[in-house]
């Protein structure tokens, strides 16, 4: 069962009155979005976004019983100021970003997200995007490959890793989830004896995120957020690894610095070990909040 992240601390620090009109740029399951229907009231307007159409039914879905104004839409967070323009709002009084990957999608096989399940390589977010995990892992150079896995991994193995892909695809191409896995840990093997994670995770998070460009979506995407607030406006981002957190990070202090924003987290709010234990999921969650000045 799905669990949104960070469920009490978001909707505390989104500050939301009855009547606000706020946007869910990444609805996924629902979780966070009914909650803010809930807060926000009949008078107010939920405005939700993803990229998964499959994320837009499950949410429609959960909502369907609740009182309010809700308008889903499929599209990515970094086109929000023309799909926000085309519902006539002219300003937002809060915003949230939960980035990175739904549990949904990583239990859905067919995906090709999860090393769990033996699966074509694919890994898109939206569906109708080209670029998939397997044109990437058979088509890129071996120097593509290790920038990408080492820059969006954080792999310190990932010429070797590289080097092992390349050699693989040379005899068959690489076509599913577990062939990928397999060819990594062979790879990185003795490096990650003592590691609690599996040795193809970095790898297949540096993938994912150049299929759905991830960093550049969540670029674009806060930054056009913000000039949507209204004074006293807040948005709330989740991130689940360093380098999405780094990004929003230094767009809030850059706005700081312009008076745009006033930061209300000077650390990440990290959840509690109960929470952790209910939904391990969350382990990596940090979530940052700023106010529009």
């Amino acid at each position: 069962m799905h669990q949104p992240v960070l469920l009490k601390e978001v909707i505390s620090h989104l500050n939301l009155k009855e009547g606000d009109i706020v946007l869910d740029a990444t609805v996924g399951g629902g979780g966070h979005a009914a909650e803010i229907l809930k807060r926000i009231g009949p008078d107010g307007r939920l405005l939700g976004l993803d990229a998964d159409e499959s994320a837009i039914r499950r949410t429609e879905d959960k909502l369907k019983n609740l009182s309010g104004s809700v308008s889903l839409i499929k599209g990515n967070f970094r086109d929000l100021d023309m799909l926000l323009s085309k519902t006539g709002i002219k300003s937002l009084d809060a915003a949230l970003f939960d980035v990175g990957i739904s549990s949904y999608q990583l239990e859905d096989a067919s995906r090709g997200f999860s090393m769990k399940y033996n699966a074509r390589l694919d890994m898109r977010m939206n569906t109708s995007l080209d670029l998939t995990a397997y044109d990437i892992v058979n088509n890129f150079k071996e120097s593509q490959l290790s920038d990408i896995i080492k820059t969006y991994g954080e792999e310190r193995m990932s010429k070797a890793i590289a080097r092992q892909i390349v050699k693989a695809r040379a005899e068959k191409p690489i076509e599913t989830t577990h062939e990928l896995a397999e060819i990594v840990r062979r790879a990185a093997g003795f490096s990650y004896r003592k590691s609690k994670i599996d040795p193809a995770t970095r790898t297949f998070q540096a993938i994912r995120i150049v299929v759905n460009d991830e960093l550049g979506a969540l670029e674009e995407g806060l930054k056009k957020a913000v000039s949507w607030l209204d004074t006293g406006g807040r948005v709330c981002v989740i991130s689940f690894h360093s380098l999405e957190d780094r990004i929003v990070k230094r767009l809030f202090k850059g706005y700081a610095s312009l008076g745009i924003l006033n930061i209300l987290t000077k650390k990440p709010i990290r959840p509690s070990d109960k929470e952790i234990a209910e939904n391990p999921r969350s382990r990596s969650a940090k979530l940052r909040v700023a106010e529009r000045i």
